[in-house]
């Protein structure tokens, strides 16, 4: 039986993070695809380094997407997480664009022909979780983690705070007592400054965020906070350490709370199961718990290339569940078509609705109004009551 009572971390990093910073680019670049053609086929992987920016993979859209369109939407991206430093600059930095035209092989699988239906992009296996520990049934540690760096972000931008820079980590370990989440035992928060500020400076701007969105009475012992160790950060971004797209997936998702298939989420079009399977999973798990159904649920689902049905679905209810999970299955089944078609229609994936999702988390924000986090949806929920009244 596993223990209640624990210490649990997660980290999350900044839009400034250099991993992050390529998964801002190749979402911008999957939003420029599908605004111009919602059925754009788009698998863009970028790579930064001082002042050069690398963009490559497939594509399937519009002729009129050229190169120094491409090239401009990237620049943008970095201009608006706020990159204006000798080492790294939007205006300034080498610009690469190796983008070519999708595989035939993979699209013959993909594309609807005569009686088969859309199929997966590839194989592979996606999970979605959510647990009652936020009021976005989000794990705690995770959940703090990105709004700390949220925080930070936003004063950044505002101006409210001067000489903080782009790049930031952080990391909350929280304690759990009869399974729940009580205190914060430590938080770690590293953050890029200007040349000349103090340790102690930068440590007291970071607290009053900190102490905002942890619960009170949560702060860590001040032995336990921890505020750039290594003294210094000013060299930061794709600058201090080559930044690759998919390489924070556990950032991007649960904070290693739950498992994760084996991709990342960003450059990908919908097609791709890896991006849309871990969406309708997280969206069919959050609406488990949101229902009452479960105080906790985690759900794997498992395709293959070309293949529009998925191969298996799983339910965990971790035995907080007061309904038998594998009649729970079948009746996620019926309330929603999983097939790759299926999914994008139901969630209403083929907009440019994915740079908002490069950095801190792909799960837990509210439904946008154009349909942004539309897998954050609980319109499930009366549905599954009924279905086990």
């Amino acid at each position: 039986m596993p223990s209640k009572n624990f210490l649990f971390t997660s980290e999350s990093v900044s839009e400034g993070h250099p991993d992050k910073v390529c998964d801002r680019i190749s979402d911008s670049i999957v939003d420029l695809y599908l605004a111009a053609d919602p059925y754009s086929r788009v698998a863009c992987e970028t790579m930064t380094t001082t002042n050069r920016i690398v963009l490559s993979g497939e594509v399937r859209g519009p002729a009129g997407i050229t190169k120094a369109l491409i090239e401009e939407t990237a620049r943008n991206a970095v201009r608006e997480i706020g990159y204006e430093q000798e080492g790294f600059h939007w205006k300034n930095a080498a610009v690469d664009v190796y983008l070519h035209a999708q595989s035939a092989d993979i699209a013959q699988g993909v594309d609807a022909a005569g009686n088969k239906d859309e199929g997966a992009g590839d194989q592979g296996i996606m999970f979605g979780y959510a647990v009652n520990e936020t009021d976005v049934l989000m794990p705690a540690p995770i959940y703090y983690s990105h709004n700390i760096l949220k925080e930070l972000a936003k004063v950044r931008h505002s101006g409210a705070e001067k000489g903080l820079g782009p790049d930031s980590k952080s990391q909350v370990t929280l304690a759990y007592e009869d399974g729940k989440p009580v205190r914060a035992t430590s938080v770690v928060v590293s953050t890029q400054h200007a040349e000349g500020m103090e340790t102690e400076e930068v440590r007291e701007i970071v607290r009053k965020y900190v102490t905002k969105v942890l619960p009170d009475g949560w702060m860590c012992p001040e032995d336990e906070f921890y505020v750039n160790p290594t003294g210094k950060f000013v060299i930061g971004g794709p600058d201090g350490d080559a930044g690759l797209t998919g390489r924070k997936i556990i950032v991007d998702t649960y904070g290693g709370a739950a498992p994760h298939g084996g991709g990342a989420f960003s450059g990908k079009d919908p097609t791709k199961v890896d991006r849309s399977a871990a969406y309708a999973s997280r969206y069919l798990a959050k609406n488990v718990v949101a229902s009452g159904l479960a105080d906790r649920c985690c759900i794997q689902v498992s395709y293959a290339i070309g293949v529009s049905k998925p191969l298996s679905l799983y339910v965990d209810l971790f035995g907080t569940g007061t309904v038998d999970e594998e009649r729970l299955s079948k009746v996620l089944m019926e309330l929603m078509d999983l097939s790759p078609r299926g999914i994008r229609e139901h969630l209403g994936l083929n907009k440019p609705i994915y740079a908002r999702t490069a950095a801190y988390g792909h799960f837990g924000p509210a439904p946008d109004a154009d349909g942004g986090f539309s897998w954050e949806k609980t319109d499930l929920a009366d549905e599954l009551r009924s279905a086990f009244a």
